[in-house]
């Protein structure tokens, strides 16, 4: 699950960790009470206004037909309003976004943390996510943060450092402290450093994030270390310990089809595909995912009904793939281990009388515990279903169907 830059910053400063403060805003009024209130606290009137969508790229993005960028600078109340209201409502396309763009519904009233001082201000970056091919958690971080890590990443990968983190020992206070030496920081910015690097690490695993990113981490001109920007995705299967960030969830910025896939139990991944797809187990999709592209169709989704599918939640499933335009033709392939394929064919052929309407070819696979039987149930029900029992007569018929 994502979050917002501003959920995000209000989760990390539970455990510590200096954020730049700012207000989250749906409305032009709002943003500027928000104006006022950090006006008030720092006397400074500068304040940022960061659109709030779940993607990167912000900055450099704009509003769908204007020049507004998704992030900007206003230096006074009025301005603060005017950029608000441009951002407000408005389509912002970014690199991560696509042409589409996302519909902003709020914004972010921040600091402005750049001001001049004694000491010089710096970017960096650091992001903490886990290493699969290793089993650590590990911290990844660079000298040169802010909008083009992903450029310094392609051309200059030496400035992209990595610790790796025991899962049994944790982040240890040696490690904490070579990030913050790499960085080239001294004295009170360095001890700063290290204590943001500590409990960062130590929101990460509380949260059960699998990605935590800031950029930039910012060093003020008087030494301290902030998360000025905060990228947050948390591990969808631990939400069960955490039901306060659960609520967070901002469904506006997830797509319907899988939020409605979501509410069947349904794990649904919307593809830009021609064949849809409805099987049980992931890596029995996997595979189906690959016949259908080698049978010279393309998937449209990724769906697994998992090893309970029924009557309602085939006809959830068939509801969710006829939603794409795109689709030419429904393969469902089911092996019966736990499920029955009998069980699973009366709930094709039950979705298909009431959906009706239905003009596309579908395929059904079934294999396993009454396979035979489920064949039979579909060969006999008078619907235009065709039905298979090896994986080489679907991919046949599957190539019969896009030609």
């Amino acid at each position: 699950m994502n979050l917002h830059e501003y959920q995000a910053k209000e989760l990390i400063k539970k455990y510590g960790v200096p954020v730049q403060e700012g207000y989250a805003s749906s409305t032009v009024h709002e943003a500027e009470e928000a104006y006022r209130n950090i006006k008030s606290q720092t006397q400074n009137n500068f304040a940022v206004v960061k659109a709030q969508i779940h993607a990167g790229g912000r900055g450099k993005g704009k509003i769908k037909g204007t020049e507004q960028r998704g992030v900007a600078v206003g230096k006074s109340l009025e301005e603060v309003a005017t950029i608000a209201g441009n951002i407000l409502g408005g389509t912002l396309v970014t690199i991560q976004t696509g042409e589409a763009g996302k519909k902003v519904n709020k914004v972010l009233i921040a600091q402005d943390v750049y001001y001049p001082g004694p000491n010089p201000t710096k970017e960096f970056y650091l992001s903490i996510l886990l290493d699969r091919a290793k089993g650590q958690n590990v911290i990844m971080y660079s000298t040169e943060g802010g909008m083009d890590i992903e450029e310094v990443a392609h051309k200059t990968p030496d400035k992209i450092f990595k610790e790796w983190v025991h899962p049994s020992g944790g982040l240890l206070p040696f490690q904490a402290r070579k990030i913050a030496f790499n960085f080239g920081l001294k004295g009170e910015a360095f001890k700063n450093c290290v204590k943001f690097v500590t409990n960062l690490y130590n929101a990460y695993v509380g949260l059960d994030c699998s990605m935590l990113e800031i950029n930039p981490l910012f060093k003020t001109s008087d030494d301290k270390i902030i998360a000025v920007d905060c990228k947050m995705n948390l591990d969808d299967n631990a939400l069960m310990r955490h039901p306060d960030i659960e609520a967070l969830r901002d469904l506006a910025e997830e797509d319907p089809t899988e939020v409605e896939a979501g509410k069947y139990n349904l794990n649904f991944v919307k593809l830009d595909g021609n064949v849809g797809c409805m099987v049980n187990g992931a890596g029995l999709a996997m595979a189906t995912m690959d016949m259908i592209k080698l049978s010279g169709g393309n998937p449209a989704n990724f769906l697994d009904v998992g090893g309970t599918a029924n009557a309602q939640t085939v006809e959830a499933g068939f509801r969710i793939i006829m939603k794409d335009p795109n689709v030419k033709a429904i393969l469902i392939n089911i092996f019966g281990g736990i499920v029955r394929c009998d069980r699973v064919a009366a709930g094709v052929i039950d979705a298909y009388k009431n959906l009706g309407n239905i003009n596309i070819p579908i395929i059904v696979r079934l294999q396993g515990t009454n396979a035979e039987e489920a064949k039979k149930l579909i060969d006999e029900s008078g619907l235009k279903v065709q039905s298979a029992i090896l994986l080489s007569e679907a991919a046949d018929l599957v190539k019969k169907a896009v030609a």
